[in-house]
């Protein structure tokens, strides 16, 4: 039986196995010199996308080739370093559990376990997402960063904290990749279709397209629709392939820089095969220069599918005792990243996320000073004799068109929906003025700290009952984070309506418990608690309320790790 003992010395190399979906990929991490040699051999459809038969058969015939010439770099690395190289040349085997197609992960799983069993060394079941966000950490040497993860099968963002990878917010329907696919099969272009609408991308100009945001989730249903109805339309193909990338990667951007706000990082990591796209990394970048945040986006042969980053992240659950029992060894094609223990980082302070709200606090940072200036996600605020100066400046990382129509309607929108869920009895502050074209606001500071500082269920409680309130007068807030609620003495206020609008649907109304279910979820250190009194406030208070949680038990279950 495979040894699951923690290890008596730390690890000299391991070998890592890679097969989730394209990539049938073996590597060798070499932990003294820091280096990684990877081989690796990708599956190419005919036509269309992954076939998952197809790729499982790929996986059955080129994972013992590159396997066996990982094992023998690692052979040769034990000879150079004055080992017998017949002994085992690594120390433990580690291979991706999942998430990942089903009959791909067990023909890599019984890869791992044959070699592991065969060199007589641990295995170590490695989380590929968890796997992303690790490598980029590892490459660029940053502490604590946010991981913006850009892949064919998912998009989301994760962040550290008490100990787990927590999903910030996450695709409701499909893959970023995937959804670039499929657009480009409607075009009849083969895959991998993202390099090719990248190409086309270069010639064209801008054009209307969706823009779906949902607090911290996001949608590219729509938009792939829009964009082949707009080329049936005889709209030119470079068009929208222009506007198809300007949309869907700022809506990327914009998601990680709220990430960023809500944990107050100044970090930023990329992971996945999208984060080879150019203009993805430069909105990115330039997202995180206007923040003053650091960026870093690993080689390409770190960002697509491949056996490295299980290596490297092998290593360091390897020397934590992190290994695993061939028994217990089964993959987990929906295994999600937040359910993985931390324990290579056990020595990292673990405390609350700090910062501004998402879009910029009604009632600024906590202690706030008169006069003093907040940066939140999309604006900054100046807090001046009791009111609030909210700003939204210009993003340079979105199209000047797509950014002024976004900071138009937002600041519009914010204005009329805090006065309507004031005037239908939610405390709210009192909106003093409001100029759409420049997306100002000026409104009264109301409360005394976020929602956060004080996570109470008498205060959830309240938070469920505003939100009940609003969906039966007919809209949502958009965004009912943490960071977006404040309170003082007995009351409890909802702040920052920039993401609302007006809707009578139950989808749209589980959207908003679903973004408060996540918000609770990365703050407080038991959330289930306030998350079951929150839906129980709102069931109580709103006229729909049973039709509603139902629906919300539907998205919980859309989300690409459930």
């Amino acid at each position: 039986m495979v040894s699951t003992a923690t290890a008596d010395a730390d690890a000299r190399r391991v070998l890592g196995i890679e097969g989730t979906a394209w990539a049938a990929s073996a590597a060798v991490y070499d932990v003294e010199a820091d280096d990684v040699t990877i081989e690796t051999d990708a599956y190419e459809p005919d036509s269309g996308g992954i076939h998952p038969r197809e790729a499982a058969e790929h996986m059955r015939e080129a994972i013992p080739q590159v396997v066996e010439q990982a094992l023998d770099i690692a052979r040769e690395q034990a000879a150079d370093a004055g080992e017998d190289p017949e002994e085992s040349p690594v120390d433990a085997v580690a291979f991706s559990r999942g998430p990942g197609l089903g009959p791909c992960l067990r023909i890599v799983a019984t890869a791992a376990r044959a070699l592991a069993q065969r060199l007589s060394v641990p295995l170590v079941g490695v989380n590929h997402m968890v796997a992303h966000l690790e490598i980029g950490r590892h490459r660029s040497g940053f502490s604590a960063p946010v991981c913006l993860n850009a892949s064919g099968a998912n998009a989301h963002v994760l962040g550290y904290r008490n100990g787990r990878y927590r999903v910030l917010g996450e695709t409701m329907d499909t893959g970023v990749g995937n959804a670039i696919d499929k657009f480009t099969r409607h075009l009849g272009w083969s895959h991998p279709g993202g390099p090719k609408v990248e190409q086309r991308a270069s010639e064209g100009e801008y054009v209307d397209l969706p823009y779906v945001v949902k607090g911290m989730d996001f949608s590219f249903s729509g938009i792939m629709s829009a964009a082949k109805q707009a080329i049936d339309d005889g709209e030119a193909v470079e068009d929208v392939c222009y506007s198809l990338q300007e949309n869907i990667f700022a809506m990327l951007t914009e998601v990680a820089e709220r990430a960023l706000s809500l944990t107050d990082a100044d970090e930023l990591v990329l992971g996945g095969g999208v984060g080879q796209n150019d203009r993805l990394r430069e909105m990115l970048g330039k997202m995180c220069d206007q923040r003053g945040a650091d960026f870093f986006a690993p080689e390409p042969r770190f960002l697509r599918d491949n056996a490295g980053m299980i290596a490297v992240l092998g290593a360091k659950m390897y020397d934590t005792g992190e290994t695993i029992p061939v028994e217990d060894s089964r993959v987990r094609p929906d295994f999600r990243p937040d359910e993985v223990v931390v324990t290579w980082r056990s020595g990292e302070a673990v405390g609350s996320w700090g910062g501004s709200s998402d879009d910029g606090t009604v009632g600024a940072r906590d202690g706030g000073g008169a006069g003093e200036t907040v940066q939140g996600a999309e604006a900054t605020v100046t807090v001046e004799d009791g009111r609030v100066r909210k700003e939204r400046h210009p993003r340079t990382y979105r199209h000047p068109t797509l950014d002024e129509r976004l900071r138009t309607e937002r600041t519009r929108e914010e204005a009329r929906l805090t006065s309507e869920a004031r005037r239908v009895g939610v405390p709210t502050p009192v909106v003093h003025d409001v100029d759409p074209k420049e997306g100002v606001l000026v409104f009264e500071r109301v409360g005394e700290r976020d929602l956060r500082e004080d996570l109470t269920i008498d205060r959830v409680r309240d938070v469920g009952r505003h939100l009940a309130t609003i969906h039966d007068a007919g809209f949502v807030h958009g965004d009912p984070t943490t960071r977006n609620v404040r309170v003082a003495d007995e009351r409890t206020f909802l702040i920052d309506f920039g993401l609302g609008y007006y809707t009578d649907h139950a989808e749209d109304h589980a959207m908003d418990l679903h973004v408060l279910a996540q918000s609770l979820a990365g703050t407080a250190d038991d959330a289930e608690p306030l998350q079951e009194a929150a839906e129980d406030a709102y069931r109580d208070a709103s006229e729909r309320g049973e039709q509603v949680l139902d629906r919300l038990r539907e998205v919980e279950g859309r989300g690409r790790y459930q």
